[in-house]
């Protein structure tokens, strides 16, 4: 099977449902943007720092495409195939991750810089992009309904990458620079 189809060399795709779109429709924005946060994330996995966290990365990126999966679907059909879903127990892992991290962390009393290794930084990286992934998935809401799951996920996993950067940077020994407003 060859990967390449030809089909969307005039700026159109399909939906999973057949539907054919512009690939600059905000739902093709949306998931590859999921897309672009699942190779980041991939990035991170591959840290020597995340060895002990491989089997949660490689869970959230199995999540992303459960995400990117809903967000390529056509929300005007009905598919053939039953699709994996975000489920409450996803964002609950994500949460007690958190804790988990916080419990080994100091007090954060201030905003920190991005920055400090470049392990830390790649972390900080899949931060922004899962906000923007968020952002856009908000936006495609607006227009059509996005299972709210699929919101809270992200929302709850950009703030899992903030912990996790600050965890990374304990246990490379990097320091984490505190922003200081200038006066």
């Amino acid at each position: 099977m060859k990967i390449y189809t030809k089909t969307g060399d005039t700026g159109q795709t399909a939906l999973i449902g057949g539907r054919r779109v512009s690939k600059a429709e905000l739902r093709i924005d949306a998931y590859g943007t999921v897309d672009e946060l699942n190779a980041w994330v991939g990035l991170l996995r591959d840290q020597p720092v995340n060895a002990a966290r491989i089997d949660l990365l490689a869970d959230i990126q199995d999540r992303l495409f459960t995400v990117g999966a809903e967000l390529a679907t056509d929300p005007d059909k009905t598919v053939r195939k039953t699709l994996p879903a975000i489920i409450d127990a996803d964002v609950v892992r994500l949460e007690d991750s958190m804790d988990d991290m916080d419990a080994k962390l100091p007090e954060l009393r201030a905003f920190v810089l991005p920055g400090g290794h470049q392990s830390v930084s790649f972390c900080h990286l899949a931060r922004t992009v899962c906000r923007r992934c968020e952002r856009v998935v908000i936006a495609l809401n607006a227009q059509q309904p996005v299972d709210p799951l699929v919101i809270q996920y992200l929302n709850r996993l950009s703030d899992y990458f903030f912990v996790l950067g600050r965890l990374m940077a304990q246990d490379l020994g990097a320091d984490e620079i505190e922003w200081k407003a200038r006066v």
